[in-house]
């Protein structure tokens, strides 16, 4: 059945007056977000790791019908999570067609909208919106205007309309009126100029807006959620107090909270199936790539206050595959397994995403990146192999043995020289990486950076890896064209 497309139509369907009049956009979502909660199962699925902190709070604000906040570093979900708060929304909402303000048919608030219930009555067109619709979002920046944002008088449509400029037909609404029975995202808060934040302030007290000085009230029926960066929201003053005052719930984001939380994240969102050729992501190179950015927000040459976005491990792992779908391409393997030399060659993707302190300026954003891979190995390494005896493979190496692994090798040729090591392929099994060629490959380099890590063995980017020196993993390695061969610290 067609939605009805009069106000007599509505007048006579499910959609009762007395409903729409007094149920506001915050009762809708109190309604719609007490029913999934006895439905059960995920409220916003594909945010994960906020389970058991973020999301019960952001349900405690909404019972309470409160305009909240999202405090969190760059890459913790902010926006994702505001964007899906329309899944608590009615799938479909009637308002008075060509309304800016999308009136309420039954309790129309601009004079458009009056005037046009008042001429035609019950054959007043009427219009609907989804749910996406009626969110609005914003990014605040600081050459935003209280135009953008409630509106302004508009002299083009005065002259054309030919209606007197102190005439409330020649308003032009800003975001905020069109956002009228939706929801309102303002993303950086503290970005916003002072006098925009009154603004706000006014929309959150007084429950109006006023345009120009004109004797115009609009009684907006809204949801108003924001994000910010902690720094900017309390250390540097940005925020007028009575806003922030005004501001019902304050919720704090996070990072995921252990490496496992981050590897079903970064399995989620990094594109790995590329399609073609068949792409095998060993479980143990998740990890490594997990660890960099848990060790990198700990590390006291990144600085803590601009954080590590998770979007790191994302394209950092679409990097390594993507190398490693190069090789494939190249060599005509069947299968691509990514390898630690992948890891490396994905270096672009961590450096990009690292504000340095004072400290790790000095070293170098590329030596920084290359000590976060080192010591992720180390970890995820000591992991997997705590209680196993590599004795038998250093030994090969104090003996004079050497291997330099060529990042371009087919899985089949590296997996030959593997196996010239003694005692290295049989504690592959450890990992449980799989049977195949490319599998066993790449375990068997892991567990050489691995050992490389710890400095068991050393490596030079003359010789590869070969036996410990005093200088094993000690200073950076020299800029130098690409090649190759891989690189080496």
């Amino acid at each position: 059945m067609s939605n009805p497309s009069t106000l007599g139509e509505l007048k006579r369907s499910a959609f009762s007056e007395v409903r729409l009049k007094t149920r506001s956009v915050r009762d809708e979502m109190r309604e719609n977000l007490i029913a999934k909660l006895r439905q059960g199962g995920p409220l916003f699925p594909g945010v994960l790791g906020f389970e058991e902190t973020v999301v019960p709070q952001v349900v405690n604000a909404l019972l309470s019908k409160h305009n909240f906040i999202l405090l969190g570093l760059r890459g913790q979900a902010k926006t994702r999570l505001t964007r899906m708060l329309t899944a608590l929304l009615d799938p479909e909402m009637p308002y008075v067609a060509g309304s800016e303000v999308r009136d309420n048919p039954y309790a129309p608030i601009s004079r458009y909208a009056r005037d046009l219930v008042a001429a035609q009555g019950d054959e007043t067109p009427i219009a609907w919106l989804s749910a996406s619709d009626r969110y609005i979002e914003k990014l605040a920046t600081p050459d935003v205007t209280i135009a953008d944002m409630i509106g302004d008088l508009d002299p083009i449509k005065a002259a054309k309309r030919g209606h007197d400029i102190a005439d409330e037909m020649v308003i032009h609404y800003g975001l905020l009126p069109r956002a009228n029975r939706g929801i309102f995202a303002v993303n950086e808060l503290p970005d916003l100029a002072g006098k925009i934040q009154v603004g706000l302030f006014n929309v959150l007290q007084e429950g109006d807006v006023q345009i120009k000085g004109f004797p115009v009230r609009l009684p907006l029926d809204l949801l108003m959620v924001f994000t910010a960066n902690p720094e900017d929201y309390t250390a540097r003053g940005k925020i007028i107090t009575p806003l922030k005052d005004r501001i019902g719930s304050e919720i704090r984001t996070h990072y995921p909270l252990s490496v496992e939380q981050g590897i079903e994240i970064t399995a989620q969102e990094a594109w790995v199936d590329r399609g073609g050729i068949t792409i095998h992501v060993p479980a143990y190179l998740r990890e490594v790539v997990e660890q960099v950015a848990f060790t990198a927000r700990d590390d006291k040459k990144v600085d803590k206050r601009s954080g590590v976005s998770q979007r790191l491990p994302i394209t950092v792992m679409e990097n390594v595959v993507s190398n490693a779908e190069r090789r494939a391409v190249l060599t005509g393997d069947t299968e691509a397994v990514p390898r630690m030399a992948d890891l490396y060659a994905a270096l672009p993707s961590i450096t990009g995403k690292l504000e340095l302190e004072y400290e790790g300026e000095l070293k170098g954003s590329d030596h920084v990146a290359r000590d976060l891979i080192r010591l992720a190995v180390a970890k995820t390494f000591h992991k997997h192999f705590e209680t196993v005896n590599f004795g038998q493979v250093i030994q090969w190496f104090d003996l004079g043995g050497a291997i330099k692994v060529d990042d371009q090798a087919s899985n089949g040729e590296l997996l030959k020289e593997l196996e010239g090591i003694q005692g290295l392929m049989e504690k592959t099994a450890k990992l449980k990486s799989g049977p195949s060629v490319g599998a066993r490959a790449a375990a068997g380099e892991f567990i050489l950076e691995g050992l490389y890590s710890l400095k068991r063995i050393s490596r030079s980017l003359e010789r590869g890896f070969m036996k410990e020196s005093k200088s094993a993993g000690e200073g950076p390695e020299p800029d130098e064209a690409p090649r190759r061969k891989r690189q080496f610290n």
